[in-house]
């Protein structure tokens, strides 16, 4: 098995050439997020493939936030996991693209809020165009690595600075998204875990905010302009994985 990331132009080149090369031999399942295991394993027969390379492909599905679209072409079977949840179960005798590449060329509005402690990065694009965006730092000191009364006085202080922080984030994620928030889309979040769930803590509108989730970008270093801008494009890539049939 192979897997590889491919941005979104590159996803829709290679829709381009299943579509291109596609034979009465060639099959696609859209299979969206949270069918059971067991209806999984019963429309991945439909592929006929080794026990081994079914068992991967229910796997991958079954724990895709947003489903799967699997071609079977030629000797070759993909699996993209796409940006966005696929919509519909549906099974099609040929290289069908048609419901992937729909997903891929619609320009959805994201919020996107960033969040490490002592530096954020907040945008909304559209496609993969930045329409708004706001970076800065906040001061946080590090953890106090000394006991007794001094490491208690210090972490009550750095504890206000957290808090002093996540609430002027959350102020520069109302600036930001608010006006937008009827044509929203998806919200997506990256950062440390704990720094999003603690910012989502702080704000209340967040957390009032009724959009779906993309899931988190939690391996981003400290949010800056140039990571806010590549974080879009990571949105948007799709996940491949490619098995060969023997």
């Amino acid at each position: 098995m192979k897997k590889y990331a491919l941005s979104r132009t590159k996803t829709l080149s290679l829709l381009d050439f299943l579509a291109g090369s596609s034979n009465d031999k060639d099959l696609a399942l859209y299979l969206p997020p949270k069918l059971s295991p067991t209806e999984l394993e019963s429309l991945i027969k439909n592929l006929n493939t080794s026990a081994k390379a079914s068992g991967e492909l229910v796997r991958i599905t079954a724990t895709s936030p947003n489903g799967a679209a699997v071609y079977k072409a030629e000797e070759q079977i993909r699996l993209v996991v796409p940006p966005f949840p696929i919509k519909e179960k549906v099974i099609f005798n040929s290289a069908e693209v048609t419901p992937l590449r729909t997903i891929l060329k619609h320009d959805y509005v994201i919020g996107v809020m960033l969040v490490r402690l002592g530096s954020y990065a907040i945008g909304l694009c559209q496609g993969e165009k930045l329409l708004t965006k706001k970076v800065g730092t906040g001061l946080v000191h590090g953890r106090h690595r000394q006991g007794g009364s001094s490491s208690h006085r210090f972490e009550r202080h750095r504890d206000k600075q957290i808090e002093q922080f996540l609430i002027r984030v959350c102020g520069h994620v109302r600036e930001q998204l608010e006006p937008y928030e009827k044509s929203l889309d998806y919200m997506a979040y990256g950062g440390a875990r704990t720094t999003i769930l603690m910012a989502q803590k702080y704000c209340p509108w967040l957390e009032k905010l009724d959009k779906p989730v993309l899931p988190p970008l939690l391996d981003i270093p400290e949010p800056r302009l140039p990571i806010l801008q590549e974080s879009v494009g990571r949105l948007w890539s799709s996940t491949v994985y490619e098995w060969a049939e023997d």
